[in-house]
């Protein structure tokens, strides 16, 4: 469908991933005299910001690729359309031979085949991901579950066969990983050393190597097990192939082990399972009343004997003087950085406030679209959502950096932040040798008026300050 500057035309069946769609539709977008552009399929969720971009999309399925491009003129219409195609030739994997000869695998089967063993890394769609994994455990490799929207019972089966087998399923929506050295998923770039973390948390994970990178102190490795292995309908199964591992790693002196809320008996049975280990282990359970991540970390240097820095923060270059409003906002695009800054806030505030904590990686807004760590399109439609209510008196926000991750948050996040005319605080999380750039990111965040810090929990004692009009 054609009319005058704008072109919107669904392909039935076309298929091709989130991340591999927002590429292509960041290249067009960066065509001469192209206003807007969006590629991807047609969920409900994507339609939703089609609409919001002011394309008129027709009748569809999520089984169709939809190509919406605005242009200044004809002209541009054309370049733009002539990018889509030149973008999606670019990014499909060639059906030839490789650079080494080799033919590509057709089939995950072929694959693990190929190479017998080992860790294999899942990332199809969620109704999809069972296949895939349970190939993977039948040819004896442990498995890293990236996808999300994954039913939990499939978890459960996925996690019981891996269990009866002496392997590990970490995930699903496992978003983060360190094995052998090798940063997998969101993983950001840290040094070897004595710590070992099993976590059921991806954005908690990165904090906490964040905190620790920047005291000084290494991780050996890190094992993801999902945000729902510590759930009562899971029961840890993970948790306790990891601990297991990690208990045997001579290298590993000290584990900790993060979770969002347990289910409270599932973390009494983990207490009991890590009281048997030999080798000592903190426990990171986020909670009302527990330690938030910055603390658990305090506590990691110390049993170490290490001293407790000073977690930076970078105050705002800009003034954002704020309206009349009352309520904090917090979006969020990492799960554990939304809950443990809403237990904070509450901690503080109380329960009945009417603040908002969203967290924007949750499954509701990621199916069929990529991460907001990758595509931060929806988080930065509902920054200017809040910034523009009259009830908002300050915002909070993320910003996780690492391998995987955008690769210039600020270039987008920044000018956004500077047309926010409240309060701006950030989380940074991230480490000095990350690809982004941690201290470039904060410099330029902050110089368009946002207060960054490196610790989450800071971050979020400080707008419920500035709430209360701290200065």
């Amino acid at each position: 469908m054609t009319a005058g500057r704008i072109h919107v035309e669904l392909r039935s069946g076309a298929y091709a991933d989130s991340v591999t769609l927002l590429q292509v539709s960041r290249d067009v977008a960066g065509v001469d005299g192209v206003l807007a552009a969006q590629v991807a399929m047609a969920t409900p969720l994507n339609i939703d910001v089609l609409r919001g971009m002011g394309f008129d999309v027709p009748a569809s399925s999520p089984n169709d690729m939809v190509v919406a491009v605005r242009a200044a003129d004809d002209a541009a219409l054309g370049r733009g359309l002539a990018a889509v195609e030149q973008s999606l030739a670019a990014v499909r994997r060639p059906g030839g031979a490789t650079t080494g000869g080799q033919q590509p695998h057709r089939t995950s089967a072929s694959a693990l085949r190929a190479v017998p063993d080992g860790l294999v890394l899942v990332s199809t769609p969620g109704p999809s991901a069972i296949v895939e994994a349970v190939d993977a455990l039948d040819a004896g490799c442990d498995v890293m579950l990236f996808s999300d929207n994954v039913p939990v019972e499939q978890e459960v089966a996925l996690k019981r066969l891996a269990a009866a087998r002496g392997l590990l399923v970490m995930g699903p929506d496992c978003g983060t990983a360190v094995v052998g050295g090798l940063g997998l998923g969101f993983a950001n770039v840290v040094r070897p050393g004595p710590v070992g973390i099993v976590a059921a948390s991806g954005t908690g994970c990165q904090q906490l190597l964040a905190l620790l990178d920047h005291a000084g102190v290494g991780v050996t490795s890190a094992l993801g097990v999902g945000g729902r292995d510590l759930s009562a309908e899971v029961g840890g199964l993970a948790t306790r192939e990891a601990l297991r591992r990690l208990d045997l790693d001579d290298d590993v002196e000290l584990i900790v082990l993060i979770s969002k809320p347990p289910a409270p008996e599932v973390a009494a049975d983990i207490e009991a399972y890590v009281a048997s280990l030999g080798t000592p282990v903190e426990l990171a359970f986020l909670g009302p009343g527990r330690p938030d991540l910055t603390a658990a970390a305090e506590a990691v240097l110390r049993r170490l004997g290490h001293d407790v820095p000073t977690w930076p923060v970078r105050v705002p270059g800009a003034a954002h003087l704020g309206g009349p409003g009352t309520l904090l906002q917090g979006l969020f695009v990492g799960g554990t950085n939304c809950t443990e800054a809403r237990i904070v806030a509450e901690s503080l505030l109380g329960t009945d406030g009417g603040h908002g904590f969203t967290d924007f990686g949750d499954d509701q807004y990621t199916s069929g679209r990529a991460h907001p760590m990758i595509d931060p399109t929806i988080r930065l439609e509902h920054l200017a959502r809040v910034a523009a209510d009259p009830t908002t008196a300050v915002v909070l926000l993320d910003v996780v950096l690492g391998h995987g991750a955008e690769p210039d948050p600020a270039a987008l996040l920044a000018p956004a932040i500077a047309q926010v005319p409240q309060p701006v605080v950030v989380s940074l999380v991230g480490t000095a040798d990350d690809p982004q750039d941690r201290d470039r990111q904060a410099a330029q965040l902050a110089a368009a008026g946002a207060e960054v810090h490196l610790s989450n929990a800071g971050a979020a004692r400080r707008a419920v300050a500035l709430l209360g009009g701290t200065p």
